[in-house]
């Protein structure tokens, strides 16, 4: 069994050298996750750069908005992205007639919710890609559930990995303009975070990022909670 080298967490070491050490130490079995959402240029065209071919899972819950889907398929074919999109086991059609629209139904229903769109269809691509590793773009500023996330950290039976994890806005958006990597089309109006339609909302005057999503009764959607239902099996 190959060993894990621990990962420096040196202030001035780059996300590119977090990315490399991660490519180096899990290879194939490294994945990238993105929900195409405001700033998602960043994280693609940073592991791109390093890994091209690094398998990118894209959770599509059926209700993103249609400006997602077209920034998602702007920036797959600009960064020639090696898409892996995964659904739901129901189509919204059908899972509204089981359930209703569980968003409406308080904590419990969006996290029933959230385990069904999200989690569940995660939990799948894990297992199908045969991943050990996972980039993901979490950054410390985004909101008080992030604050005491390592770089490198154990949820459930795999290893995550967030090569941006102390970056401030300021820096993703040099990054953007100096790559001339646009934002989310949303981000013009008003919005700071997006997920899906109905539990997204434009940021209002005195409003916390954290507060635009889910109607303010959580932040999380339960991807990157290591308390999440999610197996993540390998």
């Amino acid at each position: 069994m190959t060993s894990i080298v621990p990962m420096p967490e040196h202030a001035d070491l780059t996300a590119e050298d977090r990315i490399r050490w991660a490519v180096n130490q899990y290879g194939d079995g490294l994945i990238l996750s993105t929900s195409f959402g405001i700033q998602a240029a960043v994280m693609l065209h940073l592991a791109t750069q390093v890994a091209p071919r690094i398998p990118v899972v894209f959770i599509d819950t059926g209700y993103h908005f249609p400006e997602t889907y077209r920034f998602a398929d702007e920036l797959t074919k600009r960064l020639n992205l090696n898409l892996r999109v995964y659904t739901p086991l129901l189509s919204p059609a059908y899972y509204e007639t089981r359930h209703g629209k569980r968003w409406e139904q308080g904590l419990n229903g969006l996290t029933a919710y959230n385990f069904d769109h999200k989690i569940e269809p995660m939990d799948r691509a894990v297992r199908e890609l045969g991943a050990t590793a996972w980039l993901a773009g979490l950054r410390r500023s985004q909101s008080s559930t992030r604050e005491g996330l390592g770089f490198v950290q154990t949820q459930n039976k795999i290893t995550k990995v967030h090569p941006i994890l102390d970056w401030d806005n300021r820096k993703i958006h040099h990054y953007l303009i100096a790559n001339g990597l646009p934002y989310h089309p949303l981000w013009d109006q008003n919005y700071v975070s997006v997920g899906d339609w109905h539990s997204s909302a434009p940021l209002q005057p005195g409003q916390s990022e954290e507060g635009t999503r889910f109607g303010g009764l959580k932040r999380e959607c339960g991807l990157h909670e290591l308390s999440g239902r999610g197996d993540f099996s390998i």
